[in-house]
């Protein structure tokens, strides 16, 4: 069987790999990949938003099956250009994709599916949304509408903040359109965390935990950005937590899309605060999270491909996921800047002696090849993965492999995993 994966960062680069060491796949190519992409499948020229140039590889290689790891060409209806050519495709539709494309579109729809979620108003008019604020009080979130690379959500303390954030997304446009609407919405306190599933429009099949830490710097200080490290169990996701989230916030949404006329295929996600025994929905996505793909995968011991096919096929209910007891842990090297401006093409070293630490994987997100050496190409430029006998032995196997490796203006979190730990030690 021949695999295409679509997208070029660490969550495409894990997905490659897993599917290359599969029994059924004899061949991966990945449109455009990366430089590490490229040492597990073959990379081809090819925009993840070139439907007709990707359906004609597909047809000419004759591909048994495509995966999409980013959320842009979902959006824009990858899924439905397939499927109507009759190719196999993971991915849910252009209009279930509106759950993450559309802030607006999520939050009616929980609160039409009484789904647990903070109470919100929607705006375009600024001296409307700071009326709001005002009224509301601090803390508060000021979401961007649509799809702006994990970017979009601004967690405002103080009423600076607040005015300051409406400006950057309404008037600034810093977003492009997708500002064109705000959410302002009041703020969850509790802790993160990330519950994935694969669903094939009738069967919702749970990954194991992760919890992704999406601001730049220690303490979940700084702005927000595409996601610093995750670690997968999360143990604030409990047992009981785990059938609450199952019955509340995923079932619902295979459910509520049904009564809409619409099945929901390919991967569900919910990113979630938990306090106490209060789960409240942040935001849903309609793939994979990056950077929990890196350390879900890495534990995952069921064969990647037949669990896409059985998504494709619709089958989803023969299929029965297992993990390693180990857990994993993936820490994020960023580009100096990031997540605002910063340089590209900066030569990247040490991989190789980090890549050979056992149990360490290092996923390749934004980097390329400069006259055959890997150079920086993106902000977050690689996920440092391990497997460990416990979280904190997986913690330090990454920063092992993190010594080994150097690029100027290499900066990343040193407390991915500490939550889980502490939790742990009390």
């Amino acid at each position: 069987m021949k695999v295409l994966v679509v997208g070029s960062g660490g969550r495409e680069h894990a997905f490659a790999w897993k599917l290359a060491q599969s029994r059924n796949v004899e061949k991966v190519y990945c449109a455009p990949g990366n430089a590490g992409i490229a040492s597990v499948a073959e990379c081809v020229d090819i925009p993840v938003n070139d439907f007709d140039a990707l359906l004609d590889f597909v047809k000419y290689e004759w591909v048994d099956l495509t995966v999409v790891g980013p959320e842009d060409p979902l959006s824009k209806g990858i899924v439905d250009f397939f499927e109507k050519a009759g190719r196999k495709i993971v991915g849910p539709t252009k209009a279930a994709a509106q759950l993450e494309a559309s802030k607006v579109f999520a939050k009616d729809f929980m609160k039409r599916n009484g789904i647990p979620t903070a109470e919100y108003k929607t705006f375009t008019s600024i001296p409307q949304a700071r009326e709001y604020i005002e009224m509301k009080g601090m803390p508060i979130v000021v979401k961007a509408d649509g799809l702006a690379a994990g970017k979009g959500v601004l967690v405002c303390e103080t009423h600076e903040q607040a005015m300051e954030a409406l400006d950057i997304v309404l008037k600034e446009k810093r977003f492009g359109e997708a500002g064109d609407r705000v959410v302002v919405e009041e703020c969850l306190r509790g802790e993160e965390a990330s519950y994935i599933a694969f669903c094939d429009g009738k069967t919702i099949l749970p990954l194991a935990s992760s919890q992704d830490h999406k601001p730049v710097f220690n303490d979940d200080k700084g702005p927000n950005t595409g996601g610093m490290g995750a670690y997968s169990p999360a143990p604030v996701v409990t047992p009981e937590i785990e059938a609450r989230i199952i019955k509340e916030v995923m079932e619902p949404v295979v459910e509520g899309f049904k009564r809409d006329g619409i099945k929901f295929k390919g991967v569900l996600y919910a990113g979630l605060m938990i306090d106490g025994d209060k789960i409240g929905v942040l935001e849903y996505n309609c793939r994979m999270g990056d950077p929990e793909t890196q350390p879900l995968l890495a534990r995952l011991e069921t064969d990647l491909f037949e669990v896409l096919m059985a998504i494709a096929d619709e089958k989803l209910s023969e299929v029965e996921l297992k993990w390693t007891e180990e857990p994993s842990c993936c820490v994020v090297l960023a580009s100096g800047g990031y997540p605002d401006s910063y340089d590209k093409g900066k030569a990247i070293t040490g991989l190789e002696e980090a890549d050979a630490i056992e149990g360490v994987t290092v996923f390749h997100a934004g980097t390329a090849f400069n006259d055959g050496h890997v150079v920086t190409n993106g902000g977050r430029v690689l996920g440092v993965t391990a497997l460990g006998a416990d979280l904190k032995a997986a913690k330090e196997k990454c920063h092992e492999a993190i010594g080994k490796i150097n690029f100027e203006g290499m900066h990343y979190r040193t407390d991915i995993g500490d939550k889980a730990l502490k939790r742990h030690a009390s």
